[in-house]
């Protein structure tokens, strides 16, 4: 990446056609995984780009213009809700109100915790997640995300075999995104992950592995499809474990973009807007048929390599969600770019994202001659990255949810402790 690139802040405004380009490009950074939620869930993925646009735009607007991030759809709520839809697929279209209850319920949650982290002040996370946390945890967002990414791109072996063409593709969408980055000059320089994708989908039209029959069946205009919400108390205590991972991962997804951006989001707007604003939408999405929302990893990620921060970029990519959730043959064409590429740039971006969270410890200065800072660095990394495992109710505490959890008690515990002059760092030898 050329750091001598000038950086693009969060108030500023770029042209409409760079614009439209660097917007596309978020687009097709979070079209992937912000669709497959609802194609596990068998609903229109209509609706759900329409409230993921709807819900970025609002949420743009609560955080006052000065966070730039995309809600998408989450995958936290992925076991939960599959178990309340059942085994039987002739019943999901009757369970679906039942989960919808408990999206309502859990963006009210999400809500409670903004205004718990509002009463409590900003400068909270400082002493929870110092920096020997936060690094780690950023790292642990990109390094988790990395095996997906290597299944989807072919790369991890099955039975003994690899499937030729889509190495050949995600390889090709790969180091499209990995050279460009450092050897495309001009405006080409700060859209590398747009212009390999396109060069991914061309290499994967020529080896037909494009499927273009669902193209030519999708109509031109459509109307997303709108439910309501049924509400049980069951499918709400199934669900309401899930909000804890995604308030783990928000805060991890805010602490890095304020560290990208380098500017302090952290007293303004706060975080507490932040997870006010993905509570709010969450919940407004439960009451008309889509799913939760959470920031996205891969649109900061695409901030990063580009050092595009404009919230009017972001924006534009909300707008085009909103736009084509009415076009049936636009989302069809974005829908029809093979996972082989999906997965070669998002190789790439989990990357990024990872280098991001040792970036942040070097720039923070993290001394590791300091017991607590070694200690706490390595029971995050060593949770985040060991598959061990907690369950709440149906969910999964692992991964960054689980090192976030940990990372928390221990930054918080360690913070007293040190205050009380128990440490033996705090005891002059």
């Amino acid at each position: 990446m050329n750091m001598n690139r000038r950086v693009i802040q969060v108030d500023e405004k770029v042209s409409v056609i760079k614009g439209l380009l660097l917007s596309t490009q978020h687009l097709f950074a979070m079209f992937g995984a912000s669709v497959l939620v609802p194609a596990l869930f068998g609903i229109n993925p209509a609706i759900v780009l329409l409230m993921n646009g709807i819900g970025t735009l609002g949420y743009l607007f609560i955080c006052k213009g000065k966070i730039p991030a995309f809600l998408g759809s989450s995958f936290a709520f992925i076991p939960p809700v599959l178990l309340i839809l059942g085994s039987d697929k002739t019943l999901w279209a009757q369970n679906y109100p039942l989960v919808l209850g408990g999206f309502v319920v859990a963006g009210l949650a999400l809500i409670v915790v903004s205004l718990i982290i509002k009463y409590f002040g900003s400068d909270w996370p400082k002493i929870v997640f110092p920096p020997a946390v936060i690094g780690p945890i950023i790292a642990l967002i990109g390094l988790g995300l990395s095996s997906t990414a290597a299944n989807m791109a072919g790369i991890v072996v099955e039975n003994g075999t690899y499937v030729t063409n889509t190495i050949i593709v995600s390889m090709i969408t790969f180091f499209t995104a990995v050279f460009g980055s450092i050897l495309f000059r001009g405006f080409a320089s700060v859209v590398p992950v747009l212009i390999a994708i396109t060069v991914g989908y061309i290499s994967a039209t020529i080896l037909g592995i494009v499927d273009f029959n669902s193209i030519k069946s999708a109509p031109f205009l459509a109307l997303p499809n709108f439910s309501r919400p049924q509400f049980s108390i069951d499918a709400i205590l199934t669900i309401l474990p899930a909000v804890f991972v995604v308030i783990s991962e928000h805060i991890g997804h805010f602490m890095l973009t304020q560290h990208i951006i380098e500017r302090d989001i952290t007293h303004n707007p706060g975080l507490h807007r932040s997870m006010f604003g993905n509570g709010f939408f969450t919940m407004i999405s439960g009451m008309l048929g889509s799913v939760p929302n959470t920031t996205y990893g891969e649109n900061i990620s695409v901030m990063a390599i580009t050092r595009v921060y404009s919230v009017w970029v972001i924006g534009g990519a909300a707008v085009l969600s909103v736009l084509i959730a009415f076009v049936g043959k636009i989302t069809s064409l974005i829908g029809s770019i093979p996972t082989a590429v999906i997965g070669g740039v998002s190789l790439f971006l989990f990357g990024v994202i990872a280098v991001a969270g040792i970036r942040y410890v070097v720039e923070e200065k993290v001394d590791y001659g300091k017991t607590s800072n070694l200690v706490l660095s390595s029971v995050v990394f060593i949770l985040g990255i060991s598959g061990a495992t907690i369950y709440l109710g149906t969910v999964q505490l692992k991964g960054v949810a689980l090192a976030t959890l940990v990372g928390l008690i221990l930054g918080l515990l360690f913070h007293f402790l040190e205050k009380l002059h128990l440490t033996n760092e705090s005891v002059v030898q």
